[in-house]
């Protein structure tokens, strides 16, 4: 039985001083336009649909096989396979609500045992990506992906934390029990109940121990 949920955010979470864009962008060749992009969005002078749309046309003609090639050498935090287990011992379910491209996702659930991951979809057509965006994903619908989740299990919001790092992650913290700034801005660190700092996710784990302690 799942006793709760606890929502992984990654990029600038999971994946530190960067996100998995930027990676991938690098190894694509469209780096510069993910950094303009993202820089954009951070600023909120771009939404996540258009930072999306920019960023799939760097895709084209690539083949999901590539890109996961790629993710191999995607930057992470310490301590992921920890946490996890952390986590499925104590029964709460480890889920990914994060904008990344759902190969990322899907790479990390596969690597490191997350139950569920939220993204965007790249179209592919005849085994190679298109450049166009198959359905979009935005910070509103990592919120709505979350609390779907939890109904699925059974799990009642309040049963949930959430661990992010930046805009992204602000209606979703406003939406669970605990919210865990991580290696945060400062917006998103003003919107958590708690934060903690470092190369290492475990650094979470005594602020997620203490919740679960709580009477309620």
């Amino acid at each position: 039985m799942v006793r709760g949920v606890v929502f992984f955010d990654v990029d600038g979470t999971l994946v530190p001083q960067t996100s998995s864009g930027q990676h991938l962008a690098d190894l694509l060749g469209h780096a510069d336009v993910v950094r303009e992009a993202e820089a954009g969005y951070d600023a909120g002078t771009l939404t996540n649909q258009e930072v999306s749309v920019l960023d799939a046309r760097g895709w084209t003609g690539r083949t999901p096989a590539e890109v996961r090639g790629f993710l191999e050498s995607l930057p992470l935090v310490e301590g992921i396979t920890e946490t996890v287990s952390w986590c499925r011992a104590q029964d709460l379910a480890p889920v990914l609500t994060t904008l990344a491209w759902k190969p990322v996702g899907e790479y990390l659930c596969g690597r490191f045992g997350f139950t569920y991951a939220s993204g965007p979809r790249l179209e592919v057509i005849e085994g190679r990506y298109s450049g166009a965006v198959a359905e979009h994903f935005d910070e509103l619908g990592k919120r709505d992906f979350a609390l779907a989740v939890a109904a699925e299990l059974g799990v009642s919001p309040a049963r949930c934390a959430a661990v992010g790092d930046s805009r992204s992650d602000l209606p979703l913290f406003a939406a669970v029990g605990l919210a865990v700034a991580f290696n945060a801005t400062r917006a998103a660190r003003s919107a958590a109940h708690a934060a903690a700092e470092g190369g290492d996710l475990r650094a979470v784990v005594p602020l997620l121990t203490a919740w679960l302690d709580t009477p309620r």
